[in-house]
């Protein structure tokens, strides 16, 4: 019986250490390799680049007074819509101290030229009833007459012009009253009542009231890099994408490539423009965030694979591995034209029917 036991155990230790050996055996055997296959289709590919930048109107104008003062009335607010004419702020002039003088000199010294003139008038007029001095003698005292009033007039219009910014006596229009030169939104308005605003003039670029744009003419300017610009061209067709509208594109064409570069972190950038065709009811704010891609090729329905099925053998031979019986393989050289990145357009080697080797 024990000698049973031992045979048994004996067994048991055997059978054991036989399955490990066959176990260990069989995981170590590496599997056959399955190589998946997919097949050419037709579909659309669109060579692009893209450009990063904003969207602007395409007239914005910066509304500046005429003379210098301070701000004491303004009559609009921003996101306002105005029409050209239309009242944006009033100023209040502060005089120069020595024109004003001057001018206050100039009237004095004309009413007293007026009030001689009026004397020698009246004498000579006098002696012209007596008919002391002939009627042509007396015309040149009343032509000093006239020309006595009319500068007295002209130095009157000159001070109140100085103090007032305006000649009230002819209804001319005031250049204290600053107004839209364009219809459109007002943008902003830098400036408050009370602060002091400088006229435009040849030493200084005069201080902004108001900027105002036409929001339904709106571009699209951004900046390319060097290694694409010699790519694009004007009228080529972009697709916007703003940041702050999802799930909408916007079609726009290329209308200006700046001829001069400008570096930016250590690259070449080019400033483009492009006119944005806006949609019906739908409002852009200015300097919303936007990409372009701009398309350089389109290719339709046309015979395409992924470009990760290609393989290279030096620089100029393209092929791919088509299947010719289950799980086996040919090299087959293909020609390949337009590439949007992703999939490639085949131009001959290649039907629909085949199935081609995806490699791992």
């Amino acid at each position: 019986m024990k000698t049973f036991f031992k045979i048994l155990v004996i067994f048991i230790l055997l059978a054991l250490f036989g399955y490990t050996l066959y176990y260990l055996w069989n995981k170590s055997k590496e599997k056959p390799v399955v190589f998946k296959t997919e097949a050419p289709a037709f579909t659309n590919i669109v060579k692009k680049t893209v450009a990063t930048g904003s969207v602007v109107p395409h007239k914005e104008i910066e509304i500046k007074p005429v003379v210098s003062g301070i701000i004491s009335e303004i009559y609009v607010e921003e996101g306002k819509m105005v029409k050209k004419g239309d009242l944006i702020a009033k100023i209040r002039l502060i005089p120069n101290m020595i024109n004003l003088n001057n001018a206050m000199s100039r009237v004095d010294q004309a009413k007293i030229n007026l009030e001689d003139a009026r004397r020698t008038y009246d004498r000579q007029y006098e002696l012209l009833k007596k008919g002391v001095i002939a009627k042509a003698a007396f015309d040149s005292y009343e032509t000093k007459f006239d020309i006595a009033k009319e500068e007295l007039q002209t130095a009157q219009e000159n001070l109140q012009l100085i103090k007032e910014g305006q000649i009230k006596k002819k209804g001319a229009p005031t250049n204290t009253l600053v107004r839209a030169t364009i219809a459109g939104m007002v943008l902003d308005i830098p400036v408050e009542i009370g602060n002091q605003v400088i006229e435009a003039n040849n030493f200084n670029a005069g201080t902004t009231i108001a900027t105002v744009a036409d929001m339904k003419d709106m571009i699209f300017k951004g900046k390319i890099d060097e290694t694409e610009v010699g790519k694009i061209k004007l009228g080529m067709p972009l697709i916007l994408t703003i940041g702050a509208i999802d799930n909408t594109k916007f079609d726009a064409h290329l209308t200006k490539i700046s001829p001069k570069g400008v570096e930016e972190n250590g690259a070449i950038q080019f400033e483009i423009e492009a006119d944005v065709k806006l949609k019906s009811k739908q409002f852009i704010r200015s300097g919303y965030s936007a990409n372009a891609d701009i398309v350089l090729e389109r290719a339709e329905n046309v015979l395409s694979i992924p470009e990760k099925l290609l393989h290279f053998d030096g620089d100029s031979v393209t092929y791919v591995e088509v299947e010719t019986a289950p799980q086996q393989f040919k090299k087959k050289i293909i020609k390949t034209g337009l590439s949007d990145g992703i999939n490639i357009q085949v131009l001959s080697g290649l039907t629909k029917k085949d199935k081609i080797q995806v490699p791992l």
